[in-house]
Formats: C-alpha cells, structure tokens, sequence
C-alpha cells in the first residue's frame, strides 16, 4: 500500500508535535515503520490520509464497541453542538448519564464525571487516601491507569520492596508510596499488604489486564484480593476504563461477580469523545469537594457533547441481544485466528475475554506482565506490518488488546482470518 501522505504528514508533524503524535504509542515505534494519519472512519472500517481502507481492531482503543460514526451517535454529537459546546455548568445530561452508569452498576450510588481515565484513577486514589488516612498504595506490574506521578512504577525488587519510577520527572519520593505486586499472584500481594500493615489505602487493577494484551483474572483472583481488602481496611479500585460495558454492560464486575469499592470508567462512556469518570457508595463519594474536604475538579467535566454522545451509546448497549452478538463475532474471529496461527512457525498463544483479544507471539498461557514479555516483539512486528498491508488495522503494539465492534460483519472477520494466514505464512 502507498503511504506517502502520511509519510509526509508525520514528517510535518514531528516540527511542531514531539516525536510527531500527541500519545507515545500512536508513532508506531515498537512496530518498526511509521504511523498512518486518519482522515475519516466509518462502521469497521478506518482510512487513511492515501485514501486506504482497513478494517478496524482498534476502535479509538476501545470506545467504538458500535463501530465509527454510528448515526445514532453522530446524532446526538450534532444535535448537542448546536446548543453549545460548553458551558462549565452542570446540565440535565449529566444526571441522565450519570443515572444510567449507577443503574448498570449496582456499587456505584454516586459518580464524579471526569475527562479521561488518567483523571480517573489519580482522582479514585486520591479519594481512597484521604478516606482511609493511609497514603500507599497497591497495583500491579503491566497494568496501566494513566499517566499519574504516582501510577508510573514498576516493580521492585522483592515482594516487600516498593516501586520504582519508569519515567523521568517521577520523584523517587512519589513512588515510594506505590507497591508493586505480580498480576494474579494472590500469595505475593498478601505478603506486601503484611509487610504494611496498616499503611495501604487501596489495591488498584485492571480487572482484565488490556495493557499486557488481554490478560484475564486467575480463578478466585479477584475474590481473594475482595476478601483482603475487606480485612485489611483498603479500597479496592476496579480500573474499569477499559472493560467498562465492554465485556458486558455492567463490565468486568458483573462478568466475574466481584465488586469494588470505587471503579473508575471511560472510553465507551463517552461515545468515542474525551470522557472519565469513578464512582462508588454514596459514603464514599460524599467525601469529595464540594460535600466533603477531598477535593477533585475539572473545568470541562461533564462536557455536554460527551455526555450526549456516552448517552445515546449506552442507549444503544441496552438491545436486546447486542452482547451475544459480539461475543458470536469475537467467538468466530478466534476460531479463525487460532487456525490462521497453526501456520506461524513459532507458538502463539490468542487469549481473550468478551470483545477483547490478544494474540502472544509466545506460548501461553500468558497470566502476568513477566510472561507478556517473553513474547517475540520482533516477529508481532513484521506480523503487525504484514496485517497492515492486508487492510487490517491492529493495535501497534504486542501488548495492547484488540477490540471487537457490532459494526464488524462477517465477511470483515472473514477478511481478516485470511490475512493473518497470509501474515503468518510471511513469518517463515
């Protein structure tokens, strides 16, 4: 395929944007070439500044769970900017949204609208500090929840140990107060919370792991950390920005029956625009400014276009039928994927969970952080670049999920089944 537009524009933009992309994983670094620029999108479908259709496995990273550009959508986007962008003024759509988050999540009475996942969790985190008075916390290795001083760590170099930054601008200072813990490891995390006892206001997770691939939960993971939260006197936060109505319409809790104390949410939320929020019981929320003394705020939160747009979604997630329907199509395209595979001449390993995927160019099962990066980026990357140039658009990293939309036919999976044999066979 020509990619001479974008070329150029990525050259342009690199004068005027650092590294020429205003999110780091957008410039296509891990897989070797440079990005596409995106003119317009459609159903499953992205194209780019060439003119050249692909369909789509990224979908926003995860918000197009009804495909690009639903008319229903686009609708309400219109039909709310006629009346004004913004007002930096609480509007009835806020409640109505609001409403219908609570409704599909029974731990969450109250819920503070925010414009992204990053202000989502630093803001949860900072409600669990100051309603627990203690000032560490806990997450775990490869999973993300922002770009919050606090949130960048990795860990350290013992069960007891705290983490340590992963960028340059973190203070050491900041990240001594995160402990870092291995994904589905039960036994690891309780060993940290005795070693602090008392200290650790929260443990905050990915329910399903999408920023190593697509990680799900071990067996009794999500209870056991339930069970210690509740014993220890810390919040548990379900990082839900990912899974929320997108494995089921009340999320990855509902899927795997455990609740949070305070869940954060995005993406799907708001339609495809700019949108965050958490919530939890009113106890909890009630501490927040302007009721309570913790305080969280943000001029454009409840932006009127993002809350039209989250609302006609979810209006549209209600249907009867529509999470049987992607789990039908996702269900096909790994069938089709796993079969593709048997002609790699090395293991993979595709895991998924609901409208989530991930193919490992590794043997699985992939349950942490550790076993994701025994994968072999090098071979995703040609893999990447041969899907590429078959009109399929995947995530341009090996440990990002892939998203399924109800937009996406059968011939699409088809599609896509036959490229990655193409892609796979190129491997050898």
């Amino acid at each position: 395929m020509i990619h001479d537009r974008s070329q150029a524009l990525f050259q342009q933009a690199k004068t005027v944007i650092p590294g020429g992309v205003n999110s780091p994983v957008r410039a296509f670094k891990s897989v070797g070439c440079d990005p596409l620029f995106i003119e317009r999108a459609a159903g499953s479908r992205i194209y780019d500044a060439d003119g050249q259709a692909y369909i789509d496995y990224v979908g926003s990273w995860g918000p197009m769970i009804l495909g690009h550009c639903h008319p229903k959508v686009v609708e309400a986007i219109q039909q709310a900017a006629q009346l004004g962008a913004s007002y930096g003024a609480p509007t009835a759509k806020e409640i109505q949204l609001a409403e219908m988050v609570c409704e599909a999540y029974p731990n969450i009475e109250k819920v503070r609208m925010v414009s992204s996942g990053t202000e989502a969790t630093m803001s949860a985190i900072r409600l669990a500090r100051g309603c627990t008075g203690r000032d560490k916390i806990l997450k775990f290795d490869g999973c993300y929840h922002g770009h919050a001083d606090s949130l960048l760590v990795k860990a350290g170099s013992g069960a007891a140990t705290f983490g340590v930054p992963t960028s340059p601008g973190v203070p050491a200072d900041f990240a001594k107060y995160t402990l870092t813990a291995t994904y589905n490891d039960l036994d690891e995390v309780k060993n940290l919370v005795a070693a602090n006892k008392n200290e650790i206001a929260c443990i905050i997770l990915e329910p399903i792991a999408g920023n190593m691939g697509c990680v799900p939960p071990a067996a009794g993971f999500l209870e056991g950390l339930r069970a210690l939260c509740d014993a220890e006197g810390m919040l548990m936060i379900v990082d839900e920005v990912m899974t929320g109505f997108r494995v089921a319409y009340g999320g990855a809790q509902q899927r795997f029956g455990v609740r949070g104390d305070l869940v954060c949410l995005g993406k799907i939320i708001g339609g495809g625009l700019p949108v965050g929020a958490f919530g939890g019981k009113k106890e909890l929320m009630d501490q927040l400014s302007p009721v309570g003394g913790i305080y969280q705020a943000g001029t454009l939160s409840g932006n009127p276009l993002a809350m039209s747009a989250g609302i006609a979604t979810l209006e549209l997630l209600q249907q009867e039928g529509f999470y049987d329907q992607i789990e039908e199509k996702s269900a096909y395209l790994e069938a089709g994927l796993k079969q593709a595979a048997t002609e790699a001449p090395f293991a993979t390993c595709l895991q998924r969970v609901g409208g989530m995927f991930c193919t490992y160019f590794c043997a699985g099962p992939v349950t942490n952080f550790s076993e994701a990066a025994k994968s072999d980026t090098e071979a995703f990357s040609r893999f990447f670049r041969a899907m590429l140039e078959g009109g399929i658009n995947l995530a341009p990293s090996q440990f990002e999920a892939g998203f399924m939309s109800i937009a996406h036919s059968r011939d699409d999976l088809d599609r896509t089944i036959e490229a990655a044999s193409a892609a796979f066979r190129s491997l050898k």
